[in-house]
């Protein structure tokens, strides 16, 4: 059986389900998503379990283990963002139903009982909002998301009823940590590292923490004609100079990211010079004292720029989210079943979030990466190999396998 060529020929074939062919496009809770499901309910049949979706609607394949025996969980999510590609999310689902199917066949015998879930929405792309699905599991789930809406006006709890969800049910799906052995998620590395060393999967150390600031500049605007230079408090100039401070320091910080993704400005003519800035400055670090030392460091910046240039300065975070270290134990069992398919298994951070992040609410959690051509994501042009897929799918099974040894089978 070429395992990585049937995850490729079922990708392809579920790529289809999509609002247009350019990329993928496969929101929550909507047409492209319910005729995905029976796709997926066929790979979970295919690995001998049973099928059902619960009240918020994660479809999840289980496979019974030894009366009382706790439950390992695979997952991953379904939806994309729009014109995606066709392996973010969904590959997770397909290589997890495939590695037990996979154990299945080689009559591998496990004392745990085995779910692979397919989560409705990692992305947060129709909903101001993500990750209900894992967060339901883990008990976290905050019901006040119910009542946001999509840009047509629909509620959530609306979308998710129409669906055939539940979602006065929702917070009584959170799952009881003791019962629970682990999570276990594959996922596209959506970098280059893996590309640059030439290896194909790699285990994850962890997923960053995140802070989101907003930054204002404020300094005086006047004719771009009659102004002097000498004495101008343009609000640009102080933003552009924090910017590149920001580039430089970051490139300096080892695991750290730091970007300026969004910028308005005002009065934003050409013959006028900016009197106001308002700009976005993102931190990502495995390390949470790493990320808010660069925080510190970046409003160190702000004032020293802001008195340089003579405007008035703010920073204000809007967002945060810690690190999520992975399971030491669930790591070595992914690179010893790694070492089976590849020499070298290199460990890296996720500087993204994932399904797995919320999940670590509920028990330990564990990652693998797989490598994408190009380090591309989020793009029609996303692309993994099937022979990496391949890969990836033996060293699932190969690391449930190792679990399975030390739990008694």
């Amino acid at each position: 059986m070429d395992w990585g060529q049937l995850a490729q020929d079922r990708l392809r074939e579920i790529a289809g389900h999509s609002v247009d062919q350019n990329g993928v496009t496969r929101f929550p809770f909507t047409a492209e998503h319910a005729a995905a499901l029976p796709v997926i309910r066929d790979w979970m049949q295919d690995a001998g379990m049973d099928v059902h979706m619960d009240a918020a609607g994660t479809l999840i394949g289980r496979a019974d283990g030894p009366a009382g025996a706790p439950t390992l969980l695979i997952g991953s999510h379904q939806d994309s963002v729009r014109n995606g590609g066709r392996y973010d999310g969904i590959m997770g689902i397909a290589l997890g139903c495939l590695a037990v199917q996979r154990l299945r066949a080689e009559g591998t015998a496990l004392p745990f009982a085995v779910e692979v879930l397919a989560f409705a929405d990692e992305e947060g792309v129709r909903f101001p909002t993500a990750l209900m699905g894992p967060r339901a599991l883990a008990g976290t789930f905050d019901p006040a998301v119910l009542d946001m809406v999509d840009g047509d006006g629909v509620t959530l709890a609306s979308a998710l009823r129409d669906f055939g969800g539940a979602p006065d049910a929702v917070e009584g799906l959170a799952r009881d940590p003791a019962t629970i052995l682990g999570y276990l998620e594959v996922h596209i590395e959506q970098g280059p590292v893996l590309e640059d060393m030439g290896v194909p999967l790699g285990v994850v150390t962890g997923i960053c923490g995140i802070e989101r600031n907003t930054v204002t500049f404020r300094g005086e605007t006047g004719h771009a004609g009659t102004v002097p230079m000498v004495g101008r408090r343009d609000a640009l100039v102080a933003a552009a100079r924090l910017i590149d401070a920001v580039h430089t320091a970051a490139r300096a910080t080892p695991d750290l990211r730091a970007t300026v993704g969004a910028l308005t400005l005002r009065p934003n003519v050409v013959n006028a010079i900016p009197s106001a800035v308002d700009l976005t400055l993102e931190i990502r670090a495995l390390n949470d004292q790493d990320r808010a030392n660069f925080a510190g460091q970046a409003a160190a910046m702000i004032d020293e720029i802001a008195a340089d240039t003579g405007v008035a300065a703010t920073i204000t975070r809007t967002y945060h989210q810690p690190a999520v270290p992975c399971d030491p134990d669930l790591m070595a069992a992914l690179e010893a079943g790694a070492r089976h398919a590849c020499q070298t298994v290199p460990h890296l951070p996720s500087g993204a979030t994932h399904d797995a992040s919320a999940m670590a609410d509920l028990c330990p959690m564990g990652m693998l990466f797989l490598r994408c051509r190009g380090g591309v994501s989020h793009t029609p042009d996303e692309y993994a190999s099937a022979a990496d897929m391949g890969a990836a799918i033996h060293a699932l099974a190969t690391s449930i396998a190792h679990l399975a040894a030390r739990h008694g089978a």
